[in-house]
């Protein structure tokens, strides 16, 4: 039995150990215990299909079996073959043009050379002139691999030629590859109509391999059953001087497309029916894809005509032309397949198609019924009464809700009852708070009469555009130069409250607040159901498709997509109005704040220019309102981080809000006792003699230089001495996030000669307006390292403050060679101050630092190495560069 299969399993590569398992069970005595030999042949079939986990290996005891070579159809005579072919090939054509083709035999390649004109004439020249056609495979049992390559030759273009299988021939050892064929007698029925190919249970060999490579190549949709999972080839080889018998597959198939095969699993249909049902199905799916065309015709047509994005519909035109619908199957897939790139090519997550099954209605934006107001004055009156409501709040706060918009414009009677009803009283107020709560919209031309009222009269404003599409107009949104009554002015504060419930027109206007700088939004996320959208159903399907008709372009001409709009403070609606009064007296004191912050920099900032630019900057920005966003001291803090940095060019200006005075939390370097020495020495260094005589350093942090005084006894006994005489020197600082910098003269000594002194750097610091040249030290504890062997320093995004200083100073006076990551630029000295009386503080670095070789300021943009290398390698970078080095310098001398 070992011997057949490793002369004739097609997978051979699994057989590796087989003899010695045979062996080892051979040797327990279980197979001897054996008396029946159907028992062994079962206990045998179990333990081969465990081991190579093959289910078509089976070992059978038929002692009555005379074994029968079948027939090879190709050796009948001409005769018999055509009544071979017309008996398994037969062809119908069904209402629509659909073609009908059932095969239950897929004819080798010898059959259809001798049968060609036949086959031509008969089948495939009538097939060509379907509009799709339905290949039944339902009933193949039977066939040679060598058709496959000649089926699907007809349902693919000449060129390019397709790999669509390999099989392997253990017994003769080949393997063969099939390809599609250049040439082919009779008309192709090409790559473009529909073709469905049925499948059932009975479904094997051949025919799998023709369904598989087909569904795989997306030439064809699969319906009915998962097919049997057959083989390319078993045969029953009697195993000698016995009746038993063992059943092998002696040859296998891989498909080039997957990588995988269809034996033993079989091929699973893309709409799962019963066998029976396949022929309904297929017909009804080929309705569905036969409407695709006209579908997509639709689509694209509401697209060009409707699509307010002008510029970008030949693009999305172009897409639509060159999607792949091979593999759509109902309308539901139609929708997940046009969608599936349609937003991303518009960027517009407006534009969607839908499912809608049921006749879904279609809701459509906006109320016409709000552009059509009554004339006369006390119907108008009446209405404002039922919609708008004015009060005034605790604090003198005014409050106005106005649960819709009317059409409203300048100079009409229904300005007139707005002024006299809603600001005139509110005129007086400290702020003002505006209800969208309950707001579901109404008309945008409003907007701009709104939002005139909330500016000072004098200010020539730009409030939004809007352009329409199907009118082909533009019509842009100003502010009104003469309104009536009193307007509220810019200065005060304004709170639009928003809810899950506020929409349409609503949204607008809760956008504009916050484009505009103009106030505060406070309540929950709006509903996000203006889009500026029309919806139109695709005739006779469930389909239709969202267009945006309108775009709606904000005072900074950015487009607003629609969705969501998202406020200042997110709160429950019910307890927006708590908010208000909390937001609107820290907005009391946030000129105060911003005004004292401009003044700590002006006073403490070490590049004076700059603080005087930061500070005007910063009054500027109030004075146009960009902090109105501002709901709490965080908030406030973050903001004022991101514009003094923006404005300054350095990240190391910092606001931040802190409850207990930041001064307490400094650490002050304590200097080790004896006993402690040893630990901080060790926490702070750790050394290493590395191969080629290369020390190797590591620095943790930057102690303060008392510290350092006072441990450096031992540092140098524990320390220094095993690395001094090294050849090369690597300094790892890729994990030192700084310290103190004034032990960075002391630390820099040891890599210079003791004469002359050497000038590291110049301090400049602006809270003592002192210039402070920075040397070397003449005198230290132990050897110097020396200036002419080399030194390699490793760096980190990490490494930063006193540890940057050390680096820099070395690199700006060629000592080192810097390897690593771009450092984080941090300070050399910063100092905390408090803004004013309150608990937010900021961080201001007070002094620059200036080269010792050009005098130019350093920039706190970091250290750049040397040699770019990501921190985890570096160390093997700085290895590798040595030994090159130091290769060189003896090939040198």
């Amino acid at each position: 039995m070992a011997k057949i299969l490793s002369e004739n399993y097609c997978f051979p590569e699994n057989l590796v150990g087989m003899q010695e398992a045979i062996q080892q069970a051979i040797n327990r005595g279980e197979i001897q215990q054996i008396s029946d030999r159907k028992t062994l042949a079962s206990l045998l079939t179990n333990r081969v299909q465990g081991a190579l986990n093959d289910p078509r290996l089976t070992v059978s005891y038929e002692p009555n079996t005379v074994p029968v070579m079948p027939q090879i159809p190709p050796s009948l005579p001409t005769e018999q073959l055509i009544r071979l072919v017309r008996n398994s090939v037969k062809l119908d054509i069904l209402d629509n043009n659909v073609g009908y083709l059932r095969m239950d035999r897929i004819i080798g390649e010898e059959t259809a050379a001798k049968l060609g004109s036949l086959l031509r004439d008969d089948i495939w020249d009538k097939v060509a002139n379907t509009s799709s056609l339905i290949l039944d495979l339902r009933y193949s049992t039977a066939g040679e691999m060598s058709g496959v390559s000649f089926i699907i030759s007809y349902f693919s273009d000449p060129e390019p030629l397709i790999h669509v299988d390999t099989v392997y021939d253990r017994q003769s050892n080949i393997t063969k590859e099939l390809w599609t064929l250049p040439s082919i007698k009779g008309e192709r029925y090409g790559k473009k109509k529909d073709l469905i190919v049925l499948t059932s249970k009975r479904t094997m060999g051949a025919a799998e391999a023709v369904a598989y490579a087909l569904k795989n190549l997306k030439r064809a949709i699969t319906v009915g059953e998962r097919s049997a999972g057959g083989s390319v080839k078993v045969e029953k080889i009697r195993i000698p001087q016995s009746a038993f018998y063992i059943t092998v597959p002696v040859a296998r198939s891989v498909s080039p497309i997957t990588g995988h095969s269809w034996e033993v699993s079989g091929v699973p249909p893309t709409i799962n029916v019963n066998a029976k049902e396949a022929v309904a199905k297929a017909k009804s799916l080929l309705a569905v894809r036969g409407a695709i065309p006209k579908v997509v015709q639709s689509i694209a047509d509401i697209i060009e005509r409707f699509y307010a994005f002008t510029d970008r519909v030949p693009a999305l035109l172009e897409h639509l032309k060159t999607t792949d619908f091979s593999t759509v199957v109902s309308e539901e897939d139609l929708v997940v397949t046009l969608n599936q790139d349609l937003q991303t090519l518009s960027e517009d997550p407006r534009l969607i198609i839908k499912y809608m099954p049921d006749n879904a209605d279609i809701v459509e934006e906006g109320d016409p019924a709000l552009d059509n107001i009554p004339e006369d004055y006390e119907s108008l009156k009446a209405l404002v009464d039922t919609t708008i409501k004015v009060e005034i709040l605790t604090n003198n706060t005014g409050y106005l809700r106005v649960d819709k918009f009317f059409k409203l414009s300048e100079g009409t009677k229904l300005e007139t009852i707005m002024a006299k009803k809603v600001w005139e009283p509110l005129k007086d107020t400290k702020n003002l708070v505006f209800d969208l709560r309950y707001n579901t919209g109404g008309s945008s031309t409003s907007l701009a009469l709104i939002l005139s009222y909330l500016h000072d009269s004098s200010q020539k404003l730009h409030f939004f555009t809007i352009y329409d599409q199907i009118q082909n107009i533009t019509t842009i949104y100003d502010s009104l130069p003469q309104i009536k009554g009193h307007t509220y002015g810019s200065r005060r504060g304004v709170y639009v409250l928003t809810s899950y419930n506020t929409a349409s027109v609503g949204e607008e206007l809760a956008y504009l607040i916050q484009s505009l700088h103009r106030g505060t939004v406070i309540g929950e996320i709006t509903s996000g159901n203006l889009m500026h959208s029309k919806t139109y159903e695709i005739e006779g399907t469930d389909i239709a498709i969202t267009v945006p008709v309108i775009n709606f372009l904000d005072n900074n001409g950015e487009y607003w997509l629609g969705g969501g709009v998202v406020p200042d403070a997110i709160v429950l609606a019910d307890e927006a109005v708590e908010h208000v009064h909390e937001i609107a007296d820290l907005h009391q004191g946030l000129k105060s704040l911003i005004e004292g912050t401009g003044e700590l920099l002006e006073k403490h900032y070490a590049i004076h220019e700059v603080a005087l630019n930061v500070s005007k900057v910063l009054m500027n920005k109030w004075e146009e309102g960009m902090y109105w966003s501002v709901i709490d001291l965080d908030s406030l803090a973050s903001l004022l981080t991101a514009d003094l940095q923006e404005t300054s060019g350095d990240h190391r200006l910092h606001v931040f809000h802190c409850d207990i005075d930041p001064d307490s939390l400094h650490d002050v370097p304590e200097i080790p006792t004896a006993e402690e020495v040893g630990q901080v020495i060790n926490s702070v260094f750790k050394i290493e003699l590395l191969q080629d005589n290369v020390g190797y350093l590591r620095m943790g942090m930057m102690p303060d230089v008392e510290v350092v005084k006072a441990i450096w006894p031992q540092m140098v006994k524990q320390v220094w001495r095993k690395i001094v005489n090294t050849d090369a020197l690597i300094i790892d600082m890729r994990y030192n996030t700084g310290g103190y910098s004034s032990a960075v003269p002391l630390l820099c000594t040891y890599f210079f000669e003791d004469k002359p002194l050497q000038h590291l750097y110049t301090v400049f610091d602006r809270t003592k307006s002192t210039m402070t040249e920075v040397m070397t030290w003449p005198k230290v504890r132990g050897q110097r390292y020396g200036s002419s062997k080399g030194v390699y320093i490793l760096t980190s995004h990490l490494t930063g403050s006193a540890a940057e200083v050390f680096i820099r100073s070395l690199k700006d006076l060629n000592k080192v060679t810097i390897i690593g990551e771009p450092t984080i630029g941090g300070s050399l000295s910063s100092g905390t101050y408090q803004i004013g009386k309150s608990v937010l503080y900021v961080a201001i670095p007070n002094q620059v630092v200036f080269s010792a070789i050009t005098g130019k300021m350093w920039s706190v943009s970091g250290v750049e190495p040397h040699v770019i290398a990501q921190a985890n390698g570096a160390l093997s970078v700085a290895q590798r560069l040595i030994a090159a080095r130091q290769l060189k310098k003896k090939q040198g001398k």
